[in-house]
This record gives C-alpha cells, structure tokens and sequence, in this order.
C-alpha cells in the first residue's frame, strides 16, 4: 500500500471510507469479504492512512458512492491567487524534459539549493 504523503488528495480518503461503512452500518468483516481483503488490509485503510491499491480505490468509491472527484481532482485552494492557479496549470502541462529546468528556476527563486 501507498504511504498517504506520497498521493496528494487522498489524505482524508480512509477517514471517509470509515464514516461510510459506519453510516451504512456494514461490519469491517462484511466490506472485507465484499473487496476479497482481509480486515487488516480494511483496517490500515480506515485507521492507518494507507493507500490501497486502484482497482480496491475504486470498489470502495463504488460501495459507499464516495466522489472520486475528490481524490483525484484536488481542488485549487480559494486564497491562492491567480497568478499562481496559473503557473500551477503550466508546470502540470509542461513537458516532462522541461521540468528539471523550471524547477531550478523557482529553487533560484526560493533561495534552495
């Protein structure tokens, strides 16, 4: 499973899979044998902020009519300003060779080294 730091968006991700399984009132035990995974697998989900695997992701999404929005479309924060929406959207579209090159510039511009 995927360490929560490492897949921006998914942070509240088992928080809400909980929520929804307590809402539905399904047993850890029930949601496990609906997904083929053991309840430890569910409990690392729920509890530990652990990432499950896609095909898993999108099952749960399914079960408990979660957004998938959510997760994979994080939203632009409100107080970020239109400058930066804006230079966010370009460096997602930027060419994958062109990277290394941007982001020397901002380090240069932050003051890292």
């Amino acid at each position: 499973m995927a360490k929560i730091q490492d897949c921006p968006g998914f942070e509240p991700f088992g928080a809400d899979v909980k929520a929804a399984r307590k809402q539905m009132r399904l047993s850890r035990q029930k949601v496990a044998e609906l997904l083929n995974i053991s309840q430890f697998y569910l409990v690392n989900i729920e509890n530990n902020h652990k990432i499950p695997s896609l095909p898993i992701i999108i099952q749960l999404i399914q079960i408990f009519s979660l957004s998938a929005e959510k997760y994979f479309n994080r939203p632009i924060s409100a107080d970020e300003s239109e400058q930066r929406q804006r230079v966010s959207r370009k460096v997602q579209l930027c060419p994958e060779k062109y990277l290394p090159i941007i982001e020397g510039a901002l380090d240069g511009a932050i003051g890292n080294e």
